[in-house]
């Protein structure tokens, strides 16, 4: 496949988000079907959180705007922040109140275990799940579902 550029990847038009909660939504840049692996802008615009997870691989992020970390630890990131995932290890990301939306470059490789709330497993979400949602999310605000197979390597 070819290279992939895409220009204004952090961009403020909402329609190139996928929401995943009623605060968070995500961006698609880059998907590995084959690999089970993606790269988005995860943003909020007010404070929320992402059900609690964990993920049996590793995940990078680096922090572009705003500011969020995890209930379980006792950092906070903001714009220009590294954030190394050691794999396994559960959390809960919350985006905090800030100027900035959070937005959050991820590197995510395989799925997300998703937790209740006594920590046992409760279903998963992987790159299959995420192209179903981008591909009905771009269905429903007219850039059309095909627009995710270009990022497809």
């Amino acid at each position: 496949m070819p290279e992939a550029y895409i220009a204004q990847a952090a961009t403020d038009d909402e329609r190139f988000y996928v929401p995943f909660t009623e605060t968070v939504s995500s961006r698609p840049l880059w998907i590995s079907p084959s690999q089970n692996k993606w790269c988005d802008i995860l943003m909020a615009k007010s404070a929320g959180l992402v059900n609690r997870h964990y993920h049996p691989h590793e995940v990078f992020a680096y922090t572009i705007s705003g500011k969020w970390g995890y209930l379980e630890h006792g950092w906070t990131a903001t714009a220009g922040d590294f954030v190394y995932e050691t794999p396994g290890e559960r959390h809960t990301l919350v985006a905090y109140e800030h100027q900035d939306p959070m937005k959050v470059f991820f590197n995510v490789t395989g799925p997300l275990i998703w937790l209740d709330d006594k920590g046992a497993e409760a279903g998963y979400f992987d790159v299959h799940s995420y192209i179903a949602l981008c591909r009905a999310h771009y269905e429903k605000v007219g850039l059309g579902a095909r627009r995710i197979d270009a990022l497809f390597r």
